[in-house]
């Protein structure tokens, strides 16, 4: 407020509505050092290294330059500037798009196009890890003006499995709790959907990835072989292509 009142004072209404430039310390990096900076932070890092730092980067700057020293903030902006993190990376499924991976894809989305029959439900299947956590210290309840309160400190209670079935053309779902994710579980979870989930249905398509427990097989190891022929030929199992198992509705609603 006060050095706007001064420039009003000194100048006019304009002068106090418009700041003065700021000179500010000059850019450390030259617009060629900046180029080296980022080249050099897309490149492989020193050997022994699993990837760049603010600091090897900035004592890599000093060596490659006439710079007697380079702070670790200047190092940061300018990467920032630039949208580099390179101590960072994403752990990505990059899929080998070939004639299987094209055929699978098909597969399943042939499915999903298909009007809703309840004689042959689509039904797609996943399971996934969860872990078992617990408090140490009571919360503090929620009261008007005050979020809950927690600790951050947790107890390990173990980890249980979750198989998960959603039907494609209904808003259907089940989740089974399980202990492990062993074939016979897997097995079950399919007797389960052919004897109480869809008892009427003539086949049951049940889309699915490519985990090696998911197989006709499993039912075999489970039950003895005329149960486990009985279940099969009520279902038709159709897989995602490697590495695409988000083409599996359950991993998207889940």
């Amino acid at each position: 407020m006060y050095r706007t009142k001064r420039r009003f004072v000194e100048g006019n209404l304009e002068r106090a509505l418009s700041e003065e430039p700021r000179p500010g310390a000059e850019r450390k990096l030259t617009g060629k050092e900046e180029a080296l900076l980022v080249a050099t932070a897309c490149a492989s890092p020193p050997k022994g290294r699993a990837r760049w730092t603010l600091k090897l980067l900035a004592g890599a700057m000093v060596k490659l330059t006439e710079h007697k020293s380079l702070s670790h903030e200047t190092v940061r902006r300018r990467l920032a500037e630039n949208g580099l993190k390179p101590w960072r990376k994403d752990m990505w499924c990059i899929p080998q798009v070939d004639g299987e991976y094209v055929a699978r894809m098909e597969d399943v989305l042939a499915l999903y196009a298909e009007a809703p029959d309840s004689r042959r439900p689509v039904v797609c299947f996943g399971e996934s890890p969860v872990q078992l956590i617990g408090e140490v210290r009571q919360p503090i309840p929620a009261k008007p003006g005050q979020l809950e309160r927690y600790d951050y400190e947790y107890r390990r209670n173990g980890t249980v499995n979750l198989f998960v079935l959603l039907d494609v053309h209904r808003p259907w779902r089940k989740i089974k709790v399980t202990e492990r994710r062993a074939a016979k579980d897997y097995a079950q979870c399919m007797r389960d959907l052919v004897d109480i989930h869809y008892p009427d249905a003539e086949i049951i398509r049940v889309v699915q990835d490519n985990l090696s427990t998911h197989s006709a097989g499993a039912l075999y190891q489970a039950f003895p072989p005329a149960e486990a022929r009985r279940i099969l030929r009520r279902l038709e199992f159709h897989y995602t292509p490697k590495h695409a198992s988000w083409l599996n509705m359950v991993e998207l609603w889940r």
